[in-house]
């Protein structure tokens, strides 16, 4: 392998995102979004982070044969283009991986057709991130593109965890359990953790709460998931910007018969109506407590819900664990909203769990401890990092390959 560079695509339904790794140190070479593709209104904005340039762009992009197209020419310009004997891979992250794929893989077309397989579990991002794939082979059908499974962190959960209490012979011919999902953010985070206290991943028990528009937690014992709080969609677990999360099944009934709601009504409304912006109009967190410091009566309610749900995660994943030495909390709510991570642990002294006032306010791009010197377990902000872990593992397997 003569190259050092990874470009990782993350193909939307109508975006995508991308940024180019030199792995000798790790650094960004380039990073850019294609938006609103398909539509007159595209966007691309791409950024070389060698020259400190920004570029940006409107107008229709059609599909993302297209958009990948554009990106190519954008990258050329900065003399990183795709035809650079400098890019060693494409990695591609993907939703959904089943219990076939545990790691990350170089795509050929056997692992085409079993991610098309998966695409009844993954309905809106397995077609979108095949598309990224497909387009970026017919640009450089000569170099490796590995695929990155948000699912594979996960499958190293005991059936006991990843199980649903349905009939097994059911649950087999439909692929339903649990899956789980963010992987290459909690396997970074859980890595990271180990790091700031100084220890291996292997020495250490994490809770690992990712918490964005879209958010789940897992419990990670010696560097492996033993549990996750997404299931066979990530539908299931913490209230989220606009998902639900857990919910009684027979609501769904309920709805059916007695509301005379279709499937696809109430696929809508779990997924797209409910969570934050279901109980209160507003899924930004910042609006959220912005409108608590006005008294907002409904924004409490719906901060109330979402941390009562993260509380018990928290418990129930301790529980599990039996020892917990860190509790991190990372993306865009986890790393930035200090009021969710002192709420989340208010209470929660007896389980060694307190976070320091003065450590929660400080913002900041590294990792840092929050909780006080004296406390039992570490409470961590880590910011986590998909693309740095999308590019780490697809560089260390094609290092192998070659």
């Amino acid at each position: 392998m003569t190259g050092t560079r990874v470009l990782v695509l993350n193909s939307g339904s109508s975006s995508v995102k991308y940024q180019l790794l030199d792995m000798r140190d790790s650094s960004r070479l380039a990073v850019g979004l294609v938006e609103r593709i398909g539509e007159q209104t595209s966007r691309l904005k791409h950024t070389c982070l060698t020259s400190g340039d920004t570029r940006e762009h409107t107008g229709p992009i059609a599909d993302h044969d297209a958009a990948l197209k554009a990106v190519a020419e954008e990258l050329s310009r900065d003399g990183l283009g795709l035809d650079s004997p400098e890019l060693a891979a494409i990695g591609h992250r993907v939703v959904h991986g089943g219990m076939f794929f545990t790691e990350p893989t170089v795509i050929d077309d056997e692992v085409i057709a079993e991610i098309e397989r998966l695409i009844p579990v993954a309905p809106l991002h397995n077609p979108a991130n095949l598309t990224g794939i497909r387009t970026a082979q017919a640009l450089r059908p000569d170099l490796p593109q590995v695929a990155v499974f948000d699912t594979a962190f996960h499958t190293t959960m005991p059936e006991s965890a990843a199980r649903y209490a349905i009939d097994p012979k059911i649950a087999d011919r439909h692929r339903i359990r649990r899956y789980g999902f963010h992987g290459t953010s909690h396997a970074y985070v859980a890595r990271a953790t180990a790091e700031l206290l100084g220890k291996s991943p292997e020495e250490v028990n994490v809770i690992v709460l990712h918490l964005g528009n879209g958010a789940s937690a897992s419990a990670v014992r010696g560097g492996r998931c033993v549990d996750t709080s997404m299931g066979l969609t990530p539908l299931e677990g913490l209230v989220m910007g606009t998902r639900s999360g857990d919910l009684d099944p027979a609501v769904i009934f309920h709805l059916a018969r007695v509301g005379h709601m279709s499937m696809d009504e109430i696929d809508t409304l779990l997924n797209k109506r409910s969570g934050l912006f279901g109980l209160c109009g507003d899924n930004d967190m910042r609006e959220i407590r912005r409108r608590i410091d006005e008294g907002d009566e409904e924004a409490a309610l719906a901060f109330d819900i979402y941390i009562h749900r993260l509380k018990k995660y928290i418990g129930a994943y301790y529980a599990v664990l039996g020892r917990v030495d860190a509790v991190a909390f990372t993306a865009g709510v986890g790393e930035n909203a200090a009021p969710v991570r002192e709420a989340a642990v208010s209470g929660l002294e007896g389980l060694g769990l307190a976070v320091d006032p003065e450590r929660n306010a400080v913002r900041g791009d590294a990792p840092r401890v929050i909780s006080p010197d004296s406390a039992r377990v570490a409470v961590a902000v880590v910011p986590t990092d998909e693309e740095l872990e999308i590019a780490t593992q697809t560089y260390a397997l094609v290092g192998k390959n070659t």
